[in-house]
Formats: structure tokens, sequence, C-alpha cells
């Protein structure tokens, strides 16, 4: 049994580290509120762009298109988004799982990948694999990312497959499912699928013309898609974290109990053991 003195240490350090992950608890879950509602709140304009682009891709010009354009895939882009530190259970290793699942299977079919990283998390993982390439490394953007912090990670991306240097561009993201499930989503951001079959669409009149509008109209739903997933992202981090920092808290209560318990034991242990050395010499002065 430890002594009275090594437990009211560890108990003390104990507490202490509660005090930490209750405070970072309660900051994940200040934060997590907002961020689900910025999640929520543009989940409607995402789904109008993605309905959109199924109306455009339905377009007999789309073929004519670099964004909509398919061609033999030798080089894959993957943005993961992740976050700029740890302490979120699991929100970065189910990522980065799913990195390496997908990874694995380029591997297989003959396929270079590359990586353009969203926080810190992802590139660390990335530096250490010798198969891929790290293009680039964005930090996380805040708890209130803007429109301007993604337009480089867009240039980039829309730049580097209108060279061809890549063939497809697919995207790695938490969505936010409820506080307690976060799902690892891959989706593909470029190119856009091309609807088979033709409609009404065809009679569609543009100005000032159809490439241009197709153009620019692509580049601004590819750009809400990556927007979107940078705030699922957030959403989920912020829940992830206030719930391991929430288990964190419990584990400590429970080993604060547990050691209390002992320490009190080992206490009452000592005290019987002054009490009878005091009753053996009493009764040794007796005789």
């Amino acid at each position: 049994m430890a002594s009275t003195i090594t437990l009211k240490r560890r108990i003390n350090s104990i507490r202490n580290t509660r005090q930490i992950t209750k405070a970072m608890e309660l900051v994940a879950a200040s934060k997590m509120r907002r961020a689900q509602e910025q999640a929520l709140r543009s989940r409607a304009y995402q789904d109008a762009t993605y309905r959109l682009l199924h109306r455009i891709s339905g377009m007999s010009e789309v073929e004519r298109q670099p964004l909509f354009r398919r061609r033999k895939i030798q080089n894959r882009l993957y943005v993961v988004i992740t976050s700029n530190s740890g302490l979120a259970g699991a929100y970065n290793a189910n990522i980065l799982k799913l990195l390496t699942s997908a990874l694995n299977a380029d591997r297989s079919e003959g396929v270079n990948a590359k990586v353009i990283a969203i926080g810190n998390k992802g590139a660390q993982f990335c530096r250490r694999l010798r198969e891929i390439e790290l293009l680039a490394v964005f930090s996380a953007f805040g708890d209130h990312p803007t429109a301007n912090d993604l337009r480089p990670v867009l240039n980039t991306i829309v730049d580097k497959y209108l060279k061809e240097e890549i063939d497809e561009v697919r995207m790695l993201y938490n969505k936010f499912q409820s506080n307690l499930v976060q799902v690892p989503t891959q989706v593909v951001l470029m190119p856009r699928p091309i609807e088979d079959g033709r409609s009404e669409h065809d009679f569609t009149n543009f100005e000032p013309d159809v490439e241009t509008v197709l153009h620019h109209s692509a580049l601004r739903l590819i750009e809400a898609q990556l927007w979107q997933a940078v705030l699922e992202g957030l959403a989920s981090e912020q829940s992830a974290r206030m719930l391991a920092m929430k288990n964190a808290s419990d584990n400590a209560s429970d080993l604060i109990d547990e050691y209390t318990l002992e320490f009190n034991t080992a206490r009452q242990a000592a005290i019987t053991q002054e009490l009878a050395e005091i009753s053996g010499g009493v009764e040794a002065l007796k005789d």
C-alpha cells in the first residue's frame, strides 16, 4: 500500500488535471454551440448547390468544360481537414484512417497521391509518409472562418487541376451528425460528374455565354462545398473535444474517489498501528 504522502500527492495532481479538463470541456461546449449553428444553417445552401450542379451537369456543353472533363486518373489530390491541436478524441484519427485506406487503394492501382492539409494534425501525419507528396499546409481557420480564408485552397486546387497536374480531387472531413456521432466522409470535389441524358436545360439561354457561366458557376459551387466541409469539421471537432474532456473529467473524479478511499484506509491503518504501539508501550511499563 502506498504511503499517505504519496497518495495525497496523487490526489492533488489529479485534482489539478481535472480542473484543466473541466475548463476545456466548458470552452469546447461554448464553441460547439456556435459551430453547430453555423454548420446546420448553411446546409440548406449546400443542398441548393448540389441541385444546381445536377442541373448544370445535365447540359451538353459541360463536356467541353475543364472542370467537368474526365480523364484517366494518374494523380489524385486529397484535401484533408483536421484540427490544429489534439485532445479531441477520435476526431483526427478517424480522418487519418480514412486517408490511409484511400492511399492503400491508390498504391494498389498505381495512382500517385498528393495532399493538401487543412490543420496541423493532418500535415504532421502526411510528413511521416514517403509515398505521398504534401503540396500545401493551411492552418485551421479558427472558430470563425471566412470565404477569404478558403480562397487560397480553392485557387491551388483549381490551378493544379486545370494544368492537369492532378486528375481528381477528393475531400476528407468529419460530417457532424450529433454531439456523439461525427461521420468520416469522403467526397469527389473535382471533376464534377456529368449526368447521363439531356433535358430541357439544353434550350436555356446564358449571358454572356454558356462557357463563362459554367466556369464561374462551377467555381462558386465547389467553393460552397469546401466551405461547408470546413464548417462541418469545426462542429465535429468541438463536439469530439467536449466529449473527450468530459470523459477525462469523469475519469479524474473516479480516480480521486479511489485514491481518497485508499488514502483514508492507509491513514486509518497508520493510526491503528500507532495506538497499538502506544498500548504496547503502556503494558511494557506496567511490567
